[in-house]
């Protein structure tokens, strides 16, 4: 019996030993991504038609800023993954530091388990090993007997307690070694990805920094013409408008779509009940004919309560992959923001905060020239500066708009919107939640103007209207 547990013993140690060869498994960080980019697929076919639909007027084909928007976009793309990689570094840096800690609690723990274990083998080997069959038959006194069995009883329990805790802790040092090498495999891709996006971030700058030489006469040209200024204001209309249409609809889906679900919840409960009553009554049913044939003269008593029958061991087995609900959303059809609380943006009138650090050189209504009148407000601020959102809601685009240049549009619920344009960088991508102060992009000069800084409108139902009583500037 102790060669028995001693190869047991070195069993165990053997697949403790063998973890180190497990074979390389793909990421959860890659699984995860692969998941999220083919929701956010969906979402961005819908926005790509939207934004075929505001640009497929454009009478104008050949303005100068469009040769940017390529460039600009991409340096936009670049940043943003940049800022993702190096959150997702500092959370798996933050991961493989726990892991490091409970290996390590674990490994003192299986160190004091061997001992015991090895202490208890040693102590059964000196007391010579006696099994209870020959403690039995040795003819001894029976309470003495008795005594020993009781005895070794006890110690086979602690064995096999101990035992069992050793192979539990084991397995968990085999699981957290599998993260372990998880956590070093997801920070291998994050640095891989960086360098390569560095690397691409520096090539568009260079290649923007060209292009904005090469064009800057007719950008200025062109900024001075009447003409452009009310494309652009047009334009943004045009997409305000279309993505407000759009949210609506949907929203109205969903709505559809949750009473479908409640009315389908409601039909399986009645179901569920009336299966249950009608098994009750069937039950009812048939103690009350036990009971009648009980009644009858020269009838055996029927027992109150059945036998217990023995039940089959359980097999553990592995839970069968969920079948694909019909009913559930495609990626496509997610709704691009879910109804926020009714009156919840229009509460905050006058508590909002600045989106950028800055000084505000154009304000609502002021004339552009001789031109149209700003529909927002111009933040003059430095490149990079953090732009922020000015309430929570859900980013519901985060593109490149001509005359606007990286635009990103946060939808704050009861038909508010709040817009931010001419960003370096779109640090959010469309579905994101955001929350009040959180940061969504970088204040540039894109779209084809002379500084670096912010525009900001806040329209309601489509409508511009002057944020100065809204946000503190």
């Amino acid at each position: 019996m102790f060669y028995r547990r001693a190869v047991a013993m070195a069993a165990l140690l053997a697949v403790a030993a063998s973890l180190h060869a497990a074979p390389k498994q793909p990421t959860n960080r890659s699984k995860q991504k692969a998941a999220a980019e083919a929701t956010r697929a969906g979402i961005q076919k819908k926005l790509a038609t939207l934004k075929r639909d505001v640009v497929r007027t454009e009478s104008e084909r050949e303005h100068a800023a469009d040769e940017l928007a390529a460039s600009e976009e991409a340096i936009s793309d670049a940043n943003r993954v940049l800022r993702e990689l190096s959150e997702e570094q500092q959370q798996t840096n933050r991961k493989l530091q726990e892991l490091d800690g409970a290996q390590e609690r674990l490994a003192a723990t299986i160190d004091k388990q061997k001992v015991q274990l090895s202490k208890l083998l040693r102590e059964q080997y000196m007391a010579g090993n006696e099994d209870r069959v020959k403690l039995l038959l040795s003819g001894g006194n029976p309470n003495g007997i008795s005594r020993d069995l009781q005895l070794m009883a006890f110690v086979s329990k602690s064995q096999a307690r101990l035992i069992a805790s050793l192979r539990s802790n084991l397995a968990t040092v085999e699981q957290n070694q599998l993260e372990v090498q998880n956590a070093k495999d997801e920070l291998e891709e994050i640095a891989l990805e960086e360098t390569q996006q560095k690397s691409k971030l520096e090539k568009e700058k260079l290649h923007r920094k060209a292009l904005l030489g090469n064009l800057s006469t007719r950008l200025a040209d062109q900024r001075k013409q009447i003409g452009n200024l009310e494309r652009d204001e047009q334009r943004m209309s045009g997409l305000v408008d279309r993505l407000s249409a759009l949210i609506q609809q949907q929203a109205a889906a969903a709505a559809a779509e949750k009473r479908r679900r409640e009315a389908l919840a409601a039909a399986r409960a009645k179901a569920r009940a009336e299966a249950r009553a009608a098994a009750l009554a069937k039950a009812q049913a048939e103690r009350e004919r036990l009971a009648r044939e009980a009644a009858k003269p020269g009838a055996k008593p029927v027992p109150s309560r059945p036998e217990p029958v023995a039940e089959e061991p359980r097999v553990a087995q592995k839970p069968a992959e969920p079948e694909p609900d019909p009913d559930e959303e495609k990626p496509e059809n997610i709704a691009l923001a879910p109804a926020a609380p009714d009156g919840a943006f229009a509460s905050m009138k006058g508590k909002l905060r600045t989106p950028v650090s800055g000084a505000v050189t154009a304000s609502f209504g002021a004339k552009r020239g001789s031109g149209p009148s700003w529909k927002g407000v111009f933040i003059k601020a430095q490149e990079g500066s953090d732009v922020r959102a000015v309430a929570a809601g859900r980013v519901v685009f985060a593109s490149w708009l001509r005359g606007f240049g990286n635009l990103i549009i946060v939808d704050h619920g009861s038909q508010y919107l709040s817009i931010y344009g001419n960003n370096q960088s779109l640090l959010k991508r469309v579905g994101d939640a955001v929350r009040a102060g959180d940061q969504i992009a970088a204040a540039g000069s894109t779209g084809g103007i002379e500084e670096s800084g912010l525009y900001f409108e806040l329209r309601h139902r489509g409508k511009a209207f002057n944020p100065a009583g809204w946000v503190n500037f």
